[in-house]
């Protein structure tokens, strides 16, 4: 008998058992045609949980309920599994984490954000100690992650798989970009997890939230009923007739679809620059790279339409395992994406021993960093960031270098080099 988890396809708890799964090569089924209000309140399924929650998994052996008890089989299910430790000590600080995740980022992020939903009475004192909580637990994590890339060991385990579920809630629901920025390294976490391709298989694309649901609107106090001629009424039904087709006509004109507002870069003056023309120069080139390509950028190169900018991570301290630092850097090309149209990259993992260091070459649109980048990818804060001064010929080298992955770079091994296109 397979595994069957019953639960609605977007419940967060329901993914931590199928990321578990992803991780363990464990085979688990979504119950089909699953209503939540409907299926969890059947006969079958309270004698699986007596009080109606979701999610619960279907075993062999009989029901599992609760979603981190759910996931821990999962996971166990594999002998040996790694995403449970391999030490004792690991098996302890992974347990410990689960239920940090639990009591202190995911309950604080439920008393913040359903009673916004509905789900409870709003109160502005009980809103304000939720969000001191859940500070005060970002900021825990957050100067446990300044000098971790996981949680515990050097790859992901189950104390990740639940915490980045429980996150998840509170990123892609309340936690705006404003709200997290005090908490750099639980967004560079946040973000690299979630960019991980067993748990995108399961999450999706994700989506930060962008500003607060709205605080429920209260109900209007019930109005006297007025006693009024008989003929009074009819017009007065007309009135509001006539009334409620003039709302009903006014709305149809603000539900007019807008159009699309156009990206500030596309309203810039014409470049001689074609950005896709260099893009393929340099895709095809294979030998001979600094005559052909290192040239042909400098012959389309538009000062005046473009600028090129030289980036260094802050925080190389933490680049202590490779694999652990190469995928920091993948995860950060891939939250790039939304600037492709506008940009060109080369992002270089320099070292031969920890800590390597981290620092890139960017070509951007414009004479400044697009701010749609600054304000939508999270990694640009990680990094100190310093225009090219072309006057400057040792800049201007060290530009050709980083485009043709020149080794030794700075009198350093290349451990890693990656191009953005």
């Amino acid at each position: 008998m397979a595994l069957i988890l019953h639960a609605g396809k977007t419940n967060k708890n329901a993914f931590k058992a199928l990321i578990a799964a992803e991780y363990s090569g464990v085979q688990v089924k979504m119950v089909e045609n699953f209503e939540m209000g409907v299926s969890n309140k059947t006969p079958e399924f309270i004698k699986m949980n007596p009080l109606g929650k979701v999610p619960v998994l279907e075993t062999p052996e009989g029901p599992v309920f609760e979603s981190n008890a759910i996931a821990r089989y999962v996971a166990r299910s594999k002998v040996n599994n790694p995403i449970c430790g391999s030490t004792l000590i690991d098996y302890g600080h992974i347990e410990q984490w689960i239920d940090f995740a639990a009591m202190e980022i995911d309950a604080n992020i439920a008393k913040w954000l359903y009673p916004r939903l509905g789900y409870g009475v709003y109160l502005p004192p009980a809103e304000e100690a939720a969000i001191a909580a859940l500070k005060r637990a970002l900021g825990a994590l957050n100067t446990h992650l300044a000098s971790n890339t996981f949680l515990v060991g050097h790859a992901v385990t189950l104390a990740d798989i639940i915490m980045t579920c429980n996150l998840y809630l509170g990123f892609f629901q309340i936690m705006t970009k404003s709200f997290t920025s005090e908490f750099p390294h639980v967004e560079r976490y946040f973000w690299t997890l979630v960019n991980q391709p067993k748990i995108k298989r399961i999450l999706g694309e994700v989506k930060q939230a962008v500003s607060l649901p709205p605080v429920p609107s209260k109900k209007p106090a019930a109005q006297p009923k007025e006693t009024k001629p008989k003929a009074e009424p009819k017009k007065e039904a007309k009135k509001e007739v006539e009334k409620q087709a003039a709302k009903a006509e006014a709305a149809e004109e603000e539900e007019a679809p807008k159009p699309k507002p156009r990206n500030p870069l596309d309203l810039l003056p014409p470049s001689k620059m074609v950005l896709d023309d260099w893009k393929r120069l340099y895709s095809n080139t294979k030998t001979n790279f600094r005559e052909v390509a290192i040239k042909g950028f400098w012959d389309m190169y538009d000062p005046e339409g473009y600028s090129l900018w030289f980036c260094d991570y802050k925080y190389n301290e933490e680049n202590t395992v490779s694999f652990v630092t190469m995928n920091k850097v993948g995860g950060f090309l891939q939250r790039m994406d939304l600037a492709r149209k506008y940009a060109f990259g080369k992002m270089l993992v320099i070292g031969a021993n920890p800590p390597f260091k981290v620092k890139g070459l960017w070509l951007f649109r414009g004479q400044e960093i697009p701010q749609f980048v600054i304000d939508e990818c999270y990694d640009m804060e990680l990094y100190e960031w310093k225009k090219v001064d072309l006057s400057d010929a040792a800049q201007k080298e060290r530009v050709n270098q980083m485009i043709e992955d020149c080794e030794p770079f700075e009198g350093e091994p290349l451990l890693d080099a990656k191009c953005f296109k």
